[in-house]
């Protein structure tokens, strides 16, 4: 006789089914809350907007009274609460500040654990005595991660007894490091927006132009003092390229040509306004220094343009100075050489007095060969006697090399030469440009270490003929690089060994702009120098130089 199947009671199964909608209703409210925090973390860097929807959305899955967000300072090595929401007293605009490792907090922090509590009242572990004054009768701390670490405690509270279920404490973790991964990135993004207000600050108040451009040519940066100085506004150049800048030619061209340079050193030119104005740029490349060295490639450049006017005026002034006082010195300097030379040759045999004598005429020679510099420069500003043939660029060349190379083969320094067979000639003196490229060979040959590599370059580029003198010594601080050119200047951290009058360069620019050329370097420290000269090739056709500074 077989059983008859037990029926299953109708209210029994009514309550089954009420129980399983509740918990369907609840694991929905579950992910629901889930979903607003991960929205809130995708769609805000706000801080405050985060916090506050963060602890909106908590309270809404899990029934209690209120909740709080606090934050690892570690510069202050505290806890401080952020943000509060259904707390009876104000812990948030004077914020409770918690020192790492003490309380009930620094355990959560110190052991990366969830802590659960009931009644708070007098509970010893209590870092802020004043808040007993919350009544809270349970809590949990669950801790928030955001890039493998603890960065702050999610803290949710109630005023009556409630016991947190295994289920909703997973849904508290879950939601405290969706929290935590919004509140880092929040934090970057307050932390980036700071920097480039900051940033943005120093840049429109100094007094030097600043252009950037991407690593296409697009400017993305113009400051204030660039708008003032080129008569221009921000948004007339902000996402042009380059080549339809509205800025003076010649500007235009000095950096688009720095940044056609290979290797991406600093390169420095000057520039010559119509209105009489004197500019000094500076290019740089800017790299992200997140790739190796070897493997970089400039993401943008950056031109610093300062107006000297004022600096060659007091410029010129010293050197109409210095000008008269040359000419000055020299009748009295040629009379002190007659003398000695007289001294030596009548007391030149008694002990010691030749070798004093002898220091004297050293010194005399010294400062005469200083004069006939400064001279020379006076000579080849004025361009009197400047003497225009066609001259062979290559046979140029070679001169010069063959008269340095006794000096490096004895510094043991090794010289690289780089020129084609056949190049343009230059319509210019000789005997100064011979002087111009021989002061480069010479510079590269005192100031570079022994041993090492000089390289000689020629090549020709957008109807300009380039020469360019190379070295791999110890190189020049960028901030040295716009006054190299200046008479008398020398690089402050260079071999102080090295005896120069500083007038070596300032002849080399004076002889170029002569020829209707210009000057530049390129510079890194620790990789050695450029030092060059760009001659336009259609002033050999026209038959003469013309004086102008590019």
């Amino acid at each position: 006789m077989s059983e008859t199947p037990e029926v299953p009671d109708v209210d029994s199964l009514l309550q089954r089914n009420q129980q399983l909608s509740q918990e369907i209703r609840r694991r929905v409210d579950q992910l629901s809350a889930l979903n607003t925090v991960a929205a809130a973390v995708s769609q805000s860097l706000d801080l405050q907007v985060t916090l506050q929807t963060a602890l909106r959305a908590i309270l809404k899955v899990i029934p209690v009274d209120s909740a709080g967000i606090s934050l690892v300072d570690e510069a202050a090595g505290e806890l401080v609460l952020r943000a509060q929401h259904g707390w009876r007293h104000d812990f948030v605009t004077q914020p409770m500040r918690i020192p790492l490792g003490k309380g009930m907090s620094g355990y959560v922090v110190a052991n990366d654990e969830v802590l659960v509590t009931g009644d708070l009242s007098g509970d010893p572990r209590l870092a802020v005595p004043e808040f007993a004054d919350e009544g809270v009768q349970a809590m949990a701390l669950v801790p928030m991660h955001a890039r493998g670490r603890v960065v702050g405690i999610l803290s949710v509270m109630n005023h009556q007894p409630y016991q947190f279920s295994d289920d909703e404490i997973s849904v508290l973790r879950v939601i405290a490091d969706q929290v935590g991964v919004a509140l880092d990135n929040a934090r970057l993004y307050e932390s980036i927006k700071e920097q480039s207000s900051r940033l943005e600050a120093i840049l429109n108040s100094t007094g030097d132009a600043i252009i950037a451009t991407d690593n296409h040519g697009r400017i993305n940066l113009v400051n204030a003092t660039a708008e003032h100085l080129f008569g221009l506004r921000r948004a007339e150049l902000v996402g042009l390229p380059l080549r339809q800048a509205p800025l003076h030619p010649k500007l235009r061209a000095g950096l688009r040509r720095a940044m056609s340079e290979e290797g991406g050193a600093n390169t420095v030119f000057e520039v010559t306004l119509d209105d009489g104005r004197f500019l000094s740029a500076i290019v740089s490349p800017v790299y992200s220094y997140q790739e190796p060295e070897s493997d970089r490639q400039a993401e943008g450049w950056v031109m610093v343009v300062q107006d000297v006017t004022h600096l060659r005026q007091a410029e010129q002034t010293r050197v109409n100075f210095i000008r008269d006082a040359a000419h000055d010195l020299r009748n009295p300097l040629g009379v002190t050489m007659n003398a000695l030379t007289m001294l030596k040759e009548e007391f030149g045999q008694q002990e010691g007095c030749a070798e004093i004598v002898d220091i004297g005429l050293q010194g005399v020679r010294r400062m005469q060969a200083l004069i006939d510099s400064l001279l020379n420069l006076e000579h080849i500003e004025s361009g009197v006697g400047l003497q225009c043939k066609p001259v062979d660029a290559r046979d140029l060349i070679e001169r010069c090399v063959a008269d340095i190379r006794p000096a490096i083969q004895q510094r043991k320094q090794t010289l690289v030469c780089e020129v084609p067979e056949s190049l343009p000639s230059i319509q210019g003196d000789m005997n100064w440009l011979y002087r111009a490229l021989t002061n480069l060979l010479s510079n590269a040959n005192k100031y570079t270490q022994e041993g090492g590599v000089i390289t000689v370059r020629a090549y020709v580029r957008d109807d300009d003929l380039f020469i360019e003198v190379g070295d791999n010594g110890p190189g020049i601080p960028a901030e040295d690089l716009p006054r190299l050119f200046e008479r008398f200047y020398r690089v402050p951290d260079l071999d102080h060994e090295i005896r120069g009058s500083g007038l070596g360069l300032a002849i080399v620019k004076s002889v170029v702009e002569q020829h209707g050329g210009r000057v530049f370097v390129q510079s890194r420290l620790g990789q050695g120098s450029v030092f060059g000269m760009a001659f336009p090739l259609s002033n050999a056709q026209q038959g003469q130089p013309s004086a102008q500074t590019v």
